[in-house]
């Protein structure tokens, strides 16, 4: 297998993929609201291919497999983001921030705006780790794992305090949630999650460029380098006031008026 070639056919499916699939769930987010139960109930039936995806490549220890298991990671994840985004599953909070809430009582009045998108998330996780271990192809697992850490630390982050952060992204019925976002120059936690994310990602690209590696070795590593390099890219978005709702200008074309139809 010649490597690089491999490597970076990898790494653009992974971009599209991403790319793709957050537009595909943000144009449905900003369709009319009376669309919503035909999207989940569509998204719920691509979900559940992608579980059966997931567990139907889990003994396939080939570049083909991790493909196979990648992608339906992301297939499961994307129902999640669409349930969390159309108000399905969020939290028992639905109102902003009080403007004296400091400290704990401020975390826990956030953590209540999103507590059953966590929980779900939590337990599909355990679940697909569950139902795969001790499987060959753990790489469907591993996707999934990267981005719910990936994600927590994103929200802990936009919770602590980034220099920067999309509104937009917000559709108006969950646009109470930015009232428990901070902007500040920095917080401690921002450079750990950098540190971290940089050492798994020098980790996965040292497992991918290994001479010896078996070729679902390099596939599988290579799609977990792409991903952990896309969630570090997207926390440098919380530093630099980069337009990255312009990647998705063609999902949002009309947030306001599909938010006000009824």
């Amino acid at each position: 297998m010649t490597t690089l070639p491999v490597i970076g056919a990898t790494v653009v499916y992974t971009l599209f993929l991403w790319w793709f699939s957050t537009g595909a769930i943000l144009w449905l987010d900003r369709r009319p609201r009376k669309t919503y139960p035909v999207s989940l109930f569509a998204g719920f039936g691509v979900a559940l291919a992608g579980l059966y995806a997931a567990t139907a490549s889990m003994a396939s220890a080939t570049p083909t497999g991790a493909l196979v298991a990648f992608t339906a990671a992301i297939l499961i994840w994307g129902w999640h983001e669409l349930s969390f985004l159309t108000g399905l599953i969020a939290g028992p909070r639905t109102s902003p921030c009080p403007p004296d809430a400091v400290g704990w009582r401020r975390f826990r009045l956030a953590t209540s705006t999103l507590i059953y998108h966590e929980i779900a998330l939590a337990v599909t996780a355990a679940a697909i780790v569950l139902i795969t271990w001790g499987q060959p192809n753990q790489v469907g697992s591993g996707i999934f794992l990267v981005l719910f850490v990936s994600r927590l630390s994103a929200k802990l982050n936009l919770f602590l305090g980034v220099p920067n952060f999309s509104a937009e992204f917000f559709p108006d019925h969950l646009r109470y949630l930015t009232s428990y976002l901070r902007k500040r120059p920095m917080n401690a936690l921002f450079p750990l999650s950098m540190l971290a994310g940089l050492a798994v990602v020098a980790g996965e690209a040292a497992i991918a460029l290994d001479p010896g590696a078996a070729p679902f070795a390099v596939v599988g590593c290579s799609l977990m380098f792409a991903l952990t390099a896309l969630a570090l890219i997207e926390h440098i978005f919380m530093v630099l006031p980069l337009p990255d709702t312009a990647l998705w200008r063609w999902a949002m074309p009309a947030a306001g008026k599909s938010e006000n139809a009824s």
